[in-house]
């Protein structure tokens, strides 16, 4: 599975995309807008693309969902779920989208129910229970062959206190799988942190449950079926200024302005995507090294042990943090001994024309 961002088009058409290694794609994003329909996030070209990518994938029997939210598109989630009229507009107009451009699927990345998150973000106490609601009424109103998911944060759905819930079997009850959103664990920074720990293996990290291990373990104790969980994993990585020669495991209390010596072509928030580490030589192919990639360009990589990730560092001060084919295929090794349902990268784009990205996952899934 993977995401494909409308604004990756210009990098990656949807007809260039190598549907072999992929059997779901969710197009990001449409968002809820103030009278509870949807807009579309980055482009008027979106309706287009989206076209074209359900053109393609069905030409090539793999499936395409539509992904609601986003980080930046999930404002007026909380507004929409509110009450029965507005759920009933809400459902009403993802149908029609579902139908118009012969979907197979919705995606619902609200970020998040009863927690902040953007800060332009309406947050309500009760938005969890609506949210369950509102899947109910979801589920009843698209065809049966509809497959719903959900994309989730480290920890469980938060409660009418602001607490994790212990039990959410009644949202498994309504959603086919839900997606665990490990990455964006630490961002930008001059004391950089992994942006997807594995897991926190040397017990010293001040978020010991954003990682890939403790989310899983959290999901499941509250009730979720591992064969129902999908775990999310990034193409991307962050750009900091940092003397630091190794990662912390400390939360981040405050970013620095991002370093644009790379491009992010379409990139959100200064990320760097691994196909542009590659492009502009700040990682080089390797066929001798058992990590595949070196570090170049005045680049040294360098491996984290305490979260399974490598970064990047250079004498003039750059430190990137970011996944590569060894640590995804650790990711992805690791959800299927764990008995998940598969492995969902965001996004497509950021991988490089041979699909080194891809094929790790898959090589850990046993594929």
């Amino acid at each position: 599975m993977a995401y494909y961002p409308v604004w990756s088009a210009d990098v990656l058409p949807p007809e260039h995309i190598n549907f072999s290694r992929v059997d779901w794609i969710d197009f990001a994003f449409a968002m809820p807008n103030e009278t509870f329909g949807l807009n579309w996030d980055g482009s008027d070209n979106a309706p287009g693309i989206l076209m074209r990518l359900v053109n393609v994938a069905h030409q090539q029997e793999k499936k395409v969902k539509l992904s609601v939210g986003g980080w930046g598109g999930s404002r007026f989630f909380s507004p929409a779920m509110n009450n029965y009229n507005s759920r009933q507009a809400f459902v009403k107009n993802i149908a029609l989208v579902y139908d118009q451009f012969h979907l197979d699927g919705i995606d619902i990345d609200w970020e998040y129910p009863a927690r902040p998150g953007d800060p332009r973000n309406y947050v309500g106490s009760n938005d969890t229970a609506n949210f369950l609601e509102f899947l109910r009424l979801l589920r009843t109103t698209l065809p049966s062959t509809a497959r719903i998911s959900a994309a989730v944060p480290a920890t469980p759905f938060s409660d009418a206190n602001g607490q994790p819930m212990k039990d959410v079997r009644s949202f498994a009850d309504v959603l086919d799988w839900i997606l665990i959103m490990n990455y964006d664990v630490w961002g930008a920074s001059s004391n950089p942190g992994p942006n997807a720990p594995l897991s926190d293996a040397c017990k010293n990290s001040t978020q010991p449950a954003a990682s890939a291990e403790a989310a899983i373990k959290a999901w499941t104790a509250a009730g979720v079926q591992p064969s129902q969980l999908v775990l999310g994993v990034p193409s991307y990585g962050y750009i900091s200024t940092s003397q630091a020669s190794r990662l912390r495991q400390r939360d981040q209390n405050a970013s620095l302005p991002y370093v644009h010596a790379l491009t992010d072509e379409g990139a959100d928030n200064g990320q760097v995507q691994f196909r542009e580490l590659v492009r502009q030589g700040v990682l080089c192919r390797d066929a001798t090294s058992p990590e595949r990639y070196v570090g170049c360009g005045g680049f040294t990589r360098e491996w984290d042990p305490c979260s399974s990730t490598p970064f990047l560092r250079s004498e003039a001060g750059q430190l990137i943090t970011y996944d590569d084919a060894q640590s995804l295929e650790l990711k992805s090794a690791y959800a299927k001994e764990n008995g998940l349902l598969g492995i969902n990268i965001f996004d497509v784009h950021g991988d490089t024309n041979e699909c080194e990205l891809l094929d790790s996952l898959r090589l850990g899934l046993g594929l």
